[in-house]
């Protein structure tokens, strides 16, 4: 899934990643870090002539590792669910 931020899909309710293809330089730091390997690098080129990483699109745990090792700014984005909060006891 190479999608940018402009067509998230609103219904996705786990963790997401998006990366913008036209940002990515192939560098594959990404894919490296990604503790559950959910990162691959595409056979297509971009405009610049680069292989870009892109999101299998399915089992991203929202860590934000790839986010962080990502030496482009803006080129990977990683959506995290809002937490649900925790029911409070009630106090007798």
């Amino acid at each position: 899934m190479s999608s940018t931020p402009d067509n998230k899909d609103p219904a996705i309710v786990g963790p997401d990643v998006i990366i913008d293809p036209e940002l990515c330089k192939g560098c594959n730091l990404c894919t490296y870090v990604c503790p559950i390997g959910v990162l691959l690098i595409s056979e297509s080129l971009n405009h610049l002539g680069f292989h870009p990483a892109e999101y299998t699109g399915d089992g991203c745990t929202g860590c934000g590792v790839c986010f962080y090792a990502c030496p482009e700014p803006g080129a990977i984005i990683v959506y995290k669910p809002p937490r649900k909060p925790k029911k409070q006891k009630e106090e007798v």
